[in-house]
């Protein structure tokens, strides 16, 4: 429920509505966009970034969270760990998302044998919390052309073309697989795929299920999942540090048994790691949309295994994060909305940017709008701006939201606000790591046998990431690096070995370089006492 002091604002929403439907802002020029996002873009305060002092990327520019783990010991006391395989298996799998299940999956199709290890339950990720849709071009007036011309464009041109021309090719192929193991996208009415709009699109393009698309993915591919009996599954057992043999190459990790507060071995040909994200690293204090095992993991164990990294200087910040009420600060609110035409307004009544802009582009403006003055207060300090929701229903007729959106329908009601009748105050919210480890066609990084794929990899989505393409990297690089990992079966892992983290950390002493923090973190510092 809003408080009184929202009153006069939203009675202004409501009182300006008709007038901003015929007043669209006008697309920014590339000049405008570019100075824009230079001056109001979190990736471009320089406050928040500093220059990495060891490893494959010393001297690259990273934020101050990234820094700090990649700078800092670990809690596992390394010469006491026993390096005996508990588990040997074909292909190990970290992380029980998108990416990892898919992978998985498609190791075992090849005849490999797959342990996949997660940090919480089987889907418990950001996977399950992507709400719009995927990307894949597959509509009649649409191309694979058209999507990596987009991608491109949304990136900033700074997406490795090789990865992107990759995404966006499987992409037709990858709706097939989806809908033969049972994932029903949305229809139209003649039953063909329903594609929609969304900013940075030139054709509609995404595909979506309700607007909950990722946990009904998720759903259907955790049922694939128990289907087979070549993949083990161990849940609540996240991965604190991979081992290499005498050459190098990765054979394993150390994982740790969260239930019974111990460590243990596996022995894999090829890992994979599908770890996530990093938005609970909270970078520069921005509320985040993540799960609370999204900690970087991945970033600070392939580094430490000697990987090479790319973009950890670029985060996206979805633009329509809750701020209010404060319970659900972060929350996202889907692109869908503005997709179809809701407005985004300023304190003054006024539209201020063309809503389907990209996601960089639409979050710069609501912080200078919210820097200048234009924003809206909450009780608490926090300030944001209007998404007017009810003007779809003026649009396209009463009904359609809670048809459209009955999740984010019955969510705000909840809380006694109807998204029919009342605006949503919303504000950039932390959102996805553009940046990663770098990452071939297949999957594999700079060392060898290790994979990586979903938001763990970087080099596809360049400095900013188009909606849907999160969906549609996961499944993509998830199916690659499976079919990768499955076919090195027939090497010899050879002897584990922790010698590369014994390497880093002599390098960190040599450079005299002390953190209080430790790495991988796991979980979030509010959530560790808990466990």
């Amino acid at each position: 429920m809003y408080p009184e002091l929202f009153f006069e604002q939203l009675d202004l929403v409501n009182a300006t509505r008709e007038q901003r439907k015929s007043v669209v802002p006008a697309p920014l020029a590339a000049r405008e966009k570019a100075a824009l996002l230079k001056t109001y873009h979190p990736d471009h305060k320089d406050a928040g970034f500093r220059d990495l002092r060891i490893g494959a990327n010393k001297g690259d520019r990273v934020t101050h969270e990234f820094a700090d783990l990649l700078e800092s010991f670990s809690s596992l006391d390394h010469a006491r760990v026993d390096l005996v395989p508990e588990i040997t298996t074909d292909v190990l799998v970290l992380g029980g998302g998108g990416a990892g299940v898919t992978a998985a999956l498609f190791a075992e199709s090849r005849g490999a044998r797959v342990l996949l290890a997660t940090k919480l339950r089987l889907g418990n990720s950001n996977t399950i919390m992507a709400l719009g849709g995927m990307q894949a071009a597959v509509a009649e007036q649409d191309s694979p052309a058209r999507h990596f011309a987009d991608t491109m464009i949304a990136g900033g041109f700074a997406g490795n073309r090789r990865l992107v021309k990759a995404m966006v090719e499987d992409g037709p192929a990858i709706v097939e697989w989806l809908l033969k193991i049972g994932v029903n996208f949305d229809r139209e009415k003649n039953g063909d795929l329903a594609t929609r709009m969304a900013g940075g699109l030139s054709a509609p393009r995404i595909l979506s299920i309700g607007d909950h698309t990722g946990l009904n993915m998720m759903k259907v591919l955790k049922d694939e999942l128990h289907k087979s009996d070549r993949i083990e599954l161990s849940e609540f057992t996240p991965a604190v540090e991979l081992t290499t043999n005498d050459a190098g190459a990765c054979n394993g990790a150390i994982l740790y048994d969260l239930g019974r507060r111990r460590y243990f071995t596996v022995r894999a040909r090829a890992v994979i790691l599908a770890t996530g994200g990093a938005g609970r690293l909270h970078n520069q204090g921005f509320p985040t949309s993540n799960n609370f095992g999204a900690t970087g993991d991945a970033i600070v164990l392939a580094y430490r295994a000697g990987a090479r990294m790319e973009g950890l200087d670029s985060f996206q910040y979805h633009p329509t994060g809750v701020m209010f009420p404060e319970h659900m600060v972060g929350v996202l609110v889907t692109e869908a909305i503005r997709g179809l035409g809701a407005h985004l307004v300023n304190a003054r009544g006024e539209r201020f940017v063309n809503e389907l802009e990209t996601r960089d582009v639409v979050s710069a403006a609501i912080i200078r709008e919210c820097t200048s003055g234009n924003g809206v207060g909450t009780p608490s300090g926090k300030v944001g701006v209007w998404l007017d929701i009810p003007v779809l229903e003026e649009l396209y007729g009463k009904g359609l939201l809670r048809k459209r959106f009955p999740a984010l329908f019955k969510k705000f009601m909840r809380v006694r606000i109807d998204i029919t009748k009342r605006a949503l105050l919303v504000y950039p919210t932390l959102h996805y790591q553009n940046g990663g480890v770098l990452i071939d066609e297949t999957g594999e990084s700079s060392v060898r046998n290790l994979f990586v794929a979903g938001e763990a990899a970087g080099g596809i989505h360049g400095r900013n990431r188009a909606m849907g393409n999160a969906l549609l990297d996961i499944f993509v690089f998830g199916r690659r690096s499976g079919i990768a990992a499955a076919g090195k079966i027939d090497q010899e892992p050879g002897r584990l070995t922790l010698n590369h983290v014994a390497n880093y950390y002599g390098r960190l002493k040599s450079l005299r370089i002390s953190s209080v923090a430790k790495s991988p973190t796991l979980f979030p510092e509010f959530i560790v006492d808990k466990i």
